[in-house]
């Protein structure tokens, strides 16, 4: 648990410095016929930069530092639900100038003008826990 919370705070450190807790960074980034905002690609940039040596490092382990095995998923399909899962992230995001992450950063940071955007992903994730998915993931099943 004390890894997972050092992760969690380097992350949330990450974000905090480069700016990515505001919404206006990411509203300039996808405002791309505008006042285009290129920061959030140096970020993304950044985090790939350090994320793909390590990944290809710990991947020829036989299993990870502090778990019995890798948990890497495994389903390389598309189907409805994964696609409208990720189509109504994608509108949330560009929306609200917010992803989960900078989110909680932001609200814990300070930003309590962001706490309605806190509530209602907490409200949604309760609505998913609790069976009831949106007509868009439906789509999928038959």
């Amino acid at each position: 648990m004390l890894a997972a919370f050092a992760c969690g705070l380097v992350f949330a450190l990450g974000l905090g410095l480069s700016g990515m807790t505001h919404p206006g960074r990411i509203l300039g980034f996808l405002d791309v016929f505008g006042t285009w905002d290129p920061t959030l690609v140096f970020t993304m940039a950044g985090a790939i930069g350090v994320h793909m040596p390590l990944y290809w490092l710990t991947v020829r382990r036989r299993a990870p530092v502090l778990a019995p095995r890798f948990a890497l998923p495994t389903k390389r399909d598309l189907d409805a639900k994964l696609l409208g899962g990720s189509a109504l992230f994608g509108v949330g995001w560009a929306l609200g100038g917010f992803c989960p992450g900078p989110a909680l950063v932001s609200v814990f940071g300070g930003r309590s003008d962001n706490f309605v955007f806190l509530i209602a992903l907490v409200c949604g994730m309760a609505l998913r826990k609790l069976g009831t998915v949106p007509a868009v993931a439906q789509a999928g099943r038959t």
